[in-house]
């Protein structure tokens, strides 16, 4: 039997992947956006001027749907997406859906030091950029180490 292919997939290939107990399902540890999942949120950090920059890939979102949070040393940046589920008939009659609604997150450890005001943050045509100061490291008190020896 012929199966249609769109874009060099197959359109049951998500369906019998790993039948009967795919990954992609939620409950077994895939997520929402099956395989395309670890593409969501790919993430460059980079050092420059004695700062952190993280470029983030949030392709499809809106400013309004990114959030960014520091607690404890941590920053997490999460995305939040929905699509209207209802379809009109004037609309026309979905074949293939690969546009899901759902979140993502993901959380990068920036030092106890940091503190919101430091970081900044711009959107902009699908990367959020994150700035934020590079911290020193804690450099130890120079200790005399020396052993007596006797003789």
């Amino acid at each position: 039997m012929m199966m249609p292919k769109f874009f060099g997939e197959s359109l049951f290939d998500e369906l019998m992947d790993e039948f009967p107990f795919g990954s992609r399902m939620p409950a077994l540890g895939g997520g929402v956006y099956g395989k395309r999942e670890k593409n969501l949120m790919k993430t460059d950090v980079k050092e420059k001027d004695g700062n952190y920059i993280l470029d983030i890939d949030l392709p499809g979102f809106k400013k309004e749907d990114i959030r960014a949070e520091l607690r404890d040393g941590y920053l997490t940046i999460s995305a939040d997406r929905s699509y209207e589920r209802e379809e009109k008939p004037e609309d026309g009659k979905f074949i293939r859906r690969e546009r899901f609604s759902g979140s993502c997150s993901r959380t990068f450890y920036v030092g106890e030091n940091a503190k919101p005001e430091d970081v900044k943050a711009k959107f902009e045509d699908g990367i959020l950029t994150v700035s934020l100061p590079k911290e020193e490291p804690k450099k130890l008190p120079a200790k005399n180490n020396l052993i007596a020896i006797e003789g």
